[in-house]
């Protein structure tokens, strides 16, 4: 699988977030579930959600919004990551679903990418980073589950296993859907800064419990293994299965 983008020849329009770069804080962001998952509300944290007279003020923030958990034990701390990755994650602020059936649609068709990678290269932009070449780790989990299932106890073992990853490090981006009404599936996805850490974060406890619940609950699930390659300048990318990536 193979898809990208390119960017356009002329430069991207100016946005707000050009004037001033640092975060608003998180607690502006709303949390009902509607505005996290389809209205990428994390993505009010950026200066490029906010004017003049909106009478809100930056502060020194280094907690951001990156899942549909907004305690603070969910937040990923900007200051434990390199440059690229922390624009990355502020990128990945605005990342939502533009189709009905993304939990069924190709991955790349499924989220706005384009508008995700044209954020990342204003903020690049914004903060004089010379964006160099470098690939993400992708992990989309796709899943069908029956009416019946306790969605409830889905939802705690998912909480706990994000709690491991933000812990154990490197994790960008977390974003789940909601099961379809009519044929129970979803889909679920994480993107890492590489593989290791994704490696490292779904070794605990809580990752093991829901692994167990997925073959005891789900009637199908999948797990796709993909990356995100982002090019120098931020000028092209692409999303292409992770083991085409050369070794």
């Amino acid at each position: 699988m193979r898809h990208g983008g390119s960017s356009p020849s002329s430069p991207p329009t100016p946005l707000l977030v050009r004037m001033h770069p640092d975060l608003y804080d998180h607690r502006l962001v709303d949390r009902s579930v509607q505005a996290l998952k389809f209205d990428a509300a994390a993505s009010y944290q950026l200066p490029s959600s906010h004017n003049a007279s909106c009478g809100h003020s930056k502060e020194a923030e280094n907690l951001l919004v990156v899942s549909p958990y907004t305690e603070r034990a969910h937040l990923l701390d900007l200051n434990t990551l390199d440059k690229p990755d922390q624009l990355l994650a502020k990128a990945l602020t605005v990342m939502k679903p533009i189709r009905n059936d993304y939990a069924t649609a190709p991955y790349i068709e499924a989220f706005n990418w384009d508008r995700v990678i044209e954020t990342l290269r204003d903020l690049a932009a914004v903060e004089e980073h010379d964006w160099q070449h470098r690939p993400f780790y992708i992990v989309v989990f796709r899943s069908q589950s029956p009416p019946t299932t306790d969605r409830s106890y889905l939802g705690l073992l998912d909480e706990s296993s994000h709690k491991e990853a933000v812990e154990s490090g490197g994790l960008l981006k977390y974003w789940y859907g909601v099961p379809d009404p009519v044929n129970g599936r979803n889909l679920a996805t994480c993107v890492w800064r590489r593989r290791d850490d994704a490696r490292r974060g779904s070794a605990g406890e809580g990752h093991r419990r829901a692994a167990l619940a997925a073959r005891q609950m789900y009637t199908e699930w999948k797990i796709e293994r993909l990356a995100l390659v982002i090019r120098d300048g931020v000028e092209t990318w692409d999303i292409v299965d992770w083991d085409s990536l050369p070794s």
